[in-house]
């Protein structure tokens, strides 16, 4: 997940016409946590994640992928 987040930053922060420091600046995080994201390293921090998709115009999303046996169940617990 965090490999197909990073690359899409990448390329919302390329079409931008961003360098990754000024990037870090406007979205006020951290040049390191920058290169993390985009490189898809899995330690990077979810708020952080939180608040440079929230800056990119987009939310996280969480959906169960398991298949409701029964509709009468309802929505699945995590």
């Amino acid at each position: 997940m965090k490999q197909a987040i990073g690359k899409e930053t990448k390329q919302l922060r390329k079409r931008a016409k961003l360098t990754q420091v000024e990037f870090a600046k406007r979205v006020g995080v951290g040049l390191r946590f920058v290169r993390d994201l985009e490189q898809g390293k899995p330690s990077v921090r979810l708020d952080k994640v939180n608040q440079v998709l929230e800056f990119l115009g987009y939310h996280l999303e969480v959906a169960s992928n398991r298949e409701s046996k029964s509709a009468s169940k309802g929505p699945g617990l995590l």
